[in-house]
């Protein structure tokens, strides 16, 4: 009798691929996340830079509107340079290769890095600016070329897992640079160049380890025709034990598909009909992602912070902890992906983040009301006769019947000593710290702080990783590099223009503009429960007949070719394109 087989999961988890998706993932989705958050804690320091460099040059201090024109540049320069990288990484990967381009994408790292790191010692802020233009290029091309090698590499039972690990490491770059931004790390005069020229050393881990990891199976396969080296690459990610002429065989079957639709360019990708709703995914994906407030929220963060009493200097400790919540539910949800679903996680992130923002809208709006409207005293008479109603019929009496029928009657006198000396410490502790907590929290804004936290969390398990996914498994192999080339044109895009824009929309109307985030979200989310199917364990073939029901197009069967006969022949774009 045949031993059982091994869960699919246990057998194809080789350390192959766990160390090609670290070496992959850190040396490339760290520097995005990394750079974004790297400069906000100690723009302090960077300012007195700027001011000092400048005085030493002309004998006067900067303007202060030309100071803050050149850290609005210092800021914007990222995700600008994050924009030009998207428009490249569709030749990048095709011509070079998926593994091939995340090598190349290094120099746009490690060259910054040593720009920043001198540009004291030069006394030249411009290098800094040039820098963050540098970093974003590298930044764009790895959001959309890191996940293509990790969902390329993937079996189907952990590309959702693999897939996430995009957005675990650009979260992980926060994180860490929020820690060693910390002024008594290195966000400090003395400390910052050091702060900026670390982005180089992921670079540099992936530039000397991931040469030893095999290449795309698919890009190998499929458009490179070199069937023996793809089957070795499988060989190496599955393990001995695992069948990888099967794998072979259903990218055999994408690749017969590939020969039907051809490769198609970015231009081309907006007119073919088979791919219609695959592309309108993405854009609604990507720009859900960032429009739905993800950013802004951050940009917003420390104001509340502040106004909840906590000192300007001790709000930098709020935001790592605010970072500690992002990088718990974004591992959360790396584990759960293929448990739960892509339609789930989504669904629930936006619901989270919705509703986050209008709690946080009344919370914003109570505390101008409260000072301008005296009729709205009445409104808390109301709450607390409600809440006197409320607990007087549940949590008041009820725990006194419970805690009597729960235990045995050798054991209740023992249990309800226990009993009762909670129910009085609590009620001391209640009574001597609820006078201090009030006098010194103004209104809601600790209400405000929990829907910033809360809204990180909901963003971080849905909204944040699982578009890097989704964004994988809509497409075919030939329509793949144009899809992610548009797709991150639209996240940089939309990235830049929340940062341009929302500080002047939310002087315009305050409090309201997260009524637009939550809008924002509730649209994403009836677009993904009406649209977007689950794709939990489908092939990509399988995924892309789901979508052709959609589109309305027919994929015809096409014969199975003999193998084993002459040569293997890469797919061959075809003149008239359909599925």
């Amino acid at each position: 009798m045949r031993p059982p087989t091994p869960p699919a999961t246990l057998e194809r988890l080789q350390p192959t691929l766990v160390l090609a998706t670290l070496s992959a993932a850190f040396g490339s989705a760290f520097q995005y996340g990394y750079n974004i958050a790297v400069v906000n804690t100690p723009h302090q320091v960077f300012k007195s830079f700027y001011n000092e460099t400048y005085f030493e040059r002309h004998g006067t201090f900067m303007d202060e509107k030309v100071l803050l024109l050149l850290w609005s540049c210092t800021v914007s320069m990222f995700p600008l340079g994050g924009l030009l990288g998207s428009l490249v990484v569709g030749l990048l990967v095709d011509r070079c290769g998926r593994k091939g381009t995340l090598l190349i994408n290094n120099i746009f790292a490690i060259l910054p890095a040593i720009l920043m790191g001198v540009s004291k010692v030069a006394q030249a802020f411009e290098l800094i600016i040039f820098s963050r233009v540098l970093v974003g290029v590298c930044a764009g091309i790895s959001y959309s070329a890191l996940p293509m090698y990790l969902g390329e590499l993937a079996p189907k039972n952990l590309r959702g897992t693999l897939g996430t690990m995009t957005e675990v490491f650009v979260i992980t770059g926060i994180f860490l640079a929020q820690v060693f931004s910390l002024q008594a790390v290195l966000g400090n005069p003395t400390g910052w160049p050091v702060l900026l020229a670390l982005t180089g050393v992921p670079a540099l881990i992936q530039l000397l380890s991931l040469p030893f990891f095999p290449e795309s199976p698919r890009y190998t396969l499929i458009q490179r025709g070199d069937e023996e080296t793809a089957r070795q690459a499988l060989g190496r990610l599955r393990g001995r034990a695992a069948d990888v002429e099967a794998e072979m065989e259903d990218m055999r079957a994408e690749e017969r598909e590939e020969r039907a639709a051809g490769s198609l360019s970015v231009l081309n990708l907006f007119t073919f009909r088979a791919l219609r709703w695959q592309l309108i995914t993405i854009l609604v994906l990507m720009a859900g992602q960032q429009l739905s407030g993800i950013n802004a929220i951050n940009y917003y963060a420390d104001t509340i912070y502040i106004s909840a009493g906590v000192e300007p200097a001790h709000s930098q400790y709020i935001t790592v902890g605010a970072g500690i919540v992002n990088m718990v539910m974004t591992i959360i949800s790396a584990v759960t992906v293929e448990r739960l679903g892509r339609r789930p996680l989504l669904l629930a992130g936006y619901g989270i983040c919705g509703s986050a923002c209008l709690v946080l809208t009344l919370a914003l709006l109570f505390q101008v009301w409260r000072s301008t409207v005296p009729e709205l005293s009445y409104l808390g008479v109301i709450c607390i006769l409600t809440y006197i109603a409320g607990h007087s019929i549940g949590p008041s009496p009820v725990p006194s019947v419970v805690r009597m029928e729960i235990f045995l009657q050798s054991s209740r006198p023992a249990a309800l000593t226990v009993d009762g000396a909670v129910h009085w410490l609590t009620n001391f502790i209640v009574g001597l710290v609820f006078p201090s907590v009030q006098s010194t929290v103004p209104e809601l804004s600790y209400l405000g702080v929990i829907c910033i936290l809360t809204y990180i969390a909901g963003h971080s398990i849905g909204p944040s990783p699982v578009p890097s996914v989704v964004r994988m498994e809509i497409f075919l192999q030939s329509s793949r590099p144009a899809a992610l080339t548009v797709d991150g044109a639209v996240h940089w895009l939309t990235n830049f223009i929340v940062g341009l824009v929302f500080p002047s929309v939310q002087e315009a109307i305050g409090a309201y503009s997260f009524l637009v985030f939550a809008g924002l979200c509730l649209l994403t989310a009836v677009y993904t429960y009406v649209v977007i199917p689950e794709t939990k364990g489908r092939t990509f073939v399988e995924i892309n007949h789901i979508f052709a029901k959609r589109n309305g197009v027919e994929i015809p069967e096409i014969k199975e070719e003999v193998t084993g006969v002459g040569p293997h022949i890469p797919s061959v774009p075809a003149k008239e394109t359909a599925l």
